[in-house]
């Protein structure tokens, strides 16, 4: 299952939770990505720290001028600031959905595609609740300059939104210390030590 917030087109930006399938008795994953002009390849991925089909959680995307974090339960799992001023790619130019979606990733999601789908227990399901999408809407091109402005009508700009606090700093580290399986940033061999620029500056 897929929840995103994406534009369209080849060259399409988009903001992701992928919750990956796994083999019975094993935990889930949960990969976060990010596609900037159509290109991605900035997975990150994570154990849950509970059962995510035995409840509903609250799974949050803050997307503002100066940074993009992934919750789960208001806990922070992942931040991607912009440094856009420094020439690496940052998603500001483009309308997204929202999108929710039930995909066929066998070919790579578990154990690398190792795993396949088991059709017999078709038909798949997932469910939302208390869906709310606090955004400022699009209106042609000018909405960029007007969604980005700092006032009080834009609240995802305030201050208190352009960085972590320090609680949420502890918390983001204990996610990362503990659930993170998987890092782009440190997957030297898939891009041959080409990382992407982004890896090495602070994200939070």
């Amino acid at each position: 299952m897929a929840y995103y917030l994406s534009s369209t087109g080849d060259y399409h930006d988009e903001i992701d939770f992928e919750f990956l399938g796994n083999t019975s008795g094993e935990p889930y994953t949960i990969q976060t990505n990010i596609f900037i002009q159509g290109k991605a390849e900035r997975e990150q991925q994570f154990r849950f720290w509970f059962d995510p089909t035995s409840d509903f959680h609250n799974y949050t995307i803050h997307w503002n001028p100066d940074v993009i974090v992934w919750y789960v339960d208001s806990i922070p799992i992942r931040v991607y600031r912009n440094y856009k001023s420094e020439g690496i790619g940052f998603p500001d130019q483009e309308e997204m959905h929202v999108y929710s979606s039930l995909w066929n990733g066998d070919n790579w999601a578990t154990r690398a595609g190792e795993v396949k789908i088991d059709w017999s227990y078709a038909p798949f399901k997932a469910s939302l609740r208390d869906f709310k999408a606090r955004a400022c809407e699009w209106n042609g091109p000018v909405s960029i300059r007007r969604c980005a402005k700092p006032n009080q009508a834009n609240w995802w700009t305030s201050p208190v939104y352009k960085q972590l606090s320090p609680n949420e700093r502890d918390q983001l580290k204990w996610v990362r210390d503990n659930y993170m399986v998987y890092n782009y940033c440190t997957d030297y061999w898939r891009f041959n030590s080409q990382m992407a620029p982004e890896c090495s500056k602070p994200q939070y």
